[in-house]
């Protein structure tokens, strides 16, 4: 499986939206690691239909977290992004075979439809478990001059 960019550019847009203290245009976003504006502000887009960011208007708005970072899990994000769908979409390609019988729901009886769904799950509790302060914590920890670098590089952006 492999996410689209717009997952990676929306999980680091987050974390350093919880360190600047005002809205940060969707410009200045794009521009700290150098995105394609337009592109970085459908992801953001998707992050305020998802109720993860809001959208300040005006010329001091921007975007900034919609919630505290302890209520936005990992999985918030992937599927403002990604959407909500299994990670296996089970066509039921066993009604075709030897020894289908009609009626019978193969994504429920499938045996791979299964171990998929057991996988898929397994990945959203680990997502849902972590949180975007979760992983400033993680950070901050590793790398305590990364939240006042990034406020220092928003503020020279804007």
């Amino acid at each position: 499986m492999r996410m689209s960019q717009g997952v990676e550019w929306a999980l680091h847009t987050c974390l350093n939206l919880t360190w600047v203290d005002a809205p940060a245009p969707a410009g200045v976003l794009a521009a700290f690691y150098e995105l394609p504006p337009a592109y970085l502000n459908k992801q953001l887009q998707a992050l305020v239909r998802a109720g993860i960011l809001t959208s300040v208007p005006g010329p001091r708005g921007g975007f900034q977290l919609a919630r505290p970072p302890e209520t936005i899990s990992l999985l918030d994000i992937v599927t403002a992004i990604e959407g909500p769908e299994e990670l296996l979409r089970c066509d039921q390609i066993l009604t075709k075979g030897p020894g289908s019988h009609a009626g019978v729901d193969y994504r429920q009886s499938c045996a791979f439809a299964q171990a998929m769904r057991v996988a898929d799950l397994a990945w959203r509790r680990e997502l849902t478990a972590k949180t975007v302060a979760d992983v400033r914590a993680d950070v901050v920890r590793l790398h305590p001059s990364s939240p006042a670098d990034t406020r220092s590089r928003i503020d020279a952006l804007r």
